[in-house]
């Protein structure tokens, strides 16, 4: 770090003190941790048994589970970290690793919403064509490709960057350091254009498409069409929900640091800690609403939690449902 840079981090850039905000983070990680722990538990079976078909979306949701819950177990860290007021007494290493989970999950999150997104699309619009290259081997595939891309990236930052950038030793703070290192911010612009505004943009041009086929299908049941508007509007949304603030947040303030003087920066910085802090926290939610969203609102695997919890249904009303079953299913793959 140059000298300037040394100077303000020594006077404070950023004053964290006790706050009422910091007990709020708290609750927000606290809530994701639960209902995120609960939803995809109860998630997981239904999901098995999608991939035991082999059916790719439940390939991909499956991919999506396993990252939140590996982000889910490093919860109770940051919930201590705010329960302390934004002090890390867990040493440097496990801020790291915390971090690494924690990001690792947030990107991993928004490439598997993406490959959902373009799957549906090929499925509503090219349902022929797609047959082909819709296996679950190539769904496999794509998912160890992101695990592996994103991994390999968040490695080589922990590994090229020095551990003391994440946690800063003189106030006890984890991923709280200012002001924040040029490449730090040149990474953080890439982050936002590559990791967020050009999933945007393939997650907003495959529902258009699906949105557009879907509306112009007379062979579709209104239901069906009804069912299909609110996945897409409730995949774009929670998309914006949980990731837009944070990374319109990051852009700006990667943007300022290059653009105003460390002073100016470093009041900018105090002024926009706490919203930042929020947002970060906001995305935390990704883990809470995945499971609700791709597996609540699929007519196959929510019969599969229903089997799950009626083991006791009778045989009777299993052999009425087939033709309404049978019917069903095909409109069930455009979902």
């Amino acid at each position: 770090m140059n000298a300037t840079g040394t100077e303000i981090r020594t006077a404070v850039c950023v004053k964290i003190g006790d706050s009422i905000i910091s007990d709020l983070l708290m609750s927000v990680y606290i809530l994701a941790f639960i209902f995120g722990l609960i939803f995809n538990i109860l998630t997981l079976g239904p999901i098995l048994q999608q991939v035991r078909r082999q059916n790719v979306l439940g390939i991909f949701l499956l991919s999506l589970l396993l990252s939140d819950i590996l982000f889910i177990f490093t919860m109770p860290l940051w919930i201590n970290y705010y329960r302390q007021d934004h002090h890390w007494q867990l040493g440097v290493m496990s801020c790291s690793v915390a971090g690494f989970f924690y990001y690792s999950n947030m990107y991993i999150s928004i490439y598997l919403l993406c490959c959902i997104s373009v799957d549906r699309c090929l499925v509503v619009t090219y349902p022929l064509r797609s047959k082909t290259h819709r296996t679950s081997c190539y769904a496999w595939a794509q998912c160890v490709s992101i695990y592996a891309v994103v991994t390999v990236l968040h490695v080589m930052v922990l590994f090229n960057d020095n551990l003391q950038d994440a946690h800063d030793g003189r106030d006890d703070r984890c991923y709280e350091t200012y002001p924040m290192e040029k490449p730090v911010a040149l990474f953080n612009l890439l982050r936002v254009g590559v990791g967020f505004l050009l999933p945007l943009l393939v997650l907003a041009v495959s529902y258009w498409r699906v949105l557009a086929t879907v509306g112009q299908s007379p062979g579709l049941s209104a239901q069906v069409k009804r069912k299909v508007r609110l996945l897409s509007f409730g995949v774009i949304g929670i998309f914006s929900v949980c990731f837009a603030p944070y990374h319109i947040l990051l852009l700006t303030r990667s943007l300022i640091f290059y653009t105003r003087p460390l002073e100016s920066y470093c009041e900018f910085e105090q002024w926009v800690h706490f919203a930042f802090s929020c947002t970060l926290a906001l995305s935390s939610l990704n883990c809470v609403v995945d499971p609700v969203l791709y597996v609540l609102v699929s007519n196959g695997i929510r019969e599969d939690v229903k089997v799950c919890c009626k083991r006791n249904k009778t045989t009777q009303t299993n052999e009425r449902a087939p033709s309404r079953h049978n019917t069903a299913k095909l409109n069930n793959q455009i979902i």
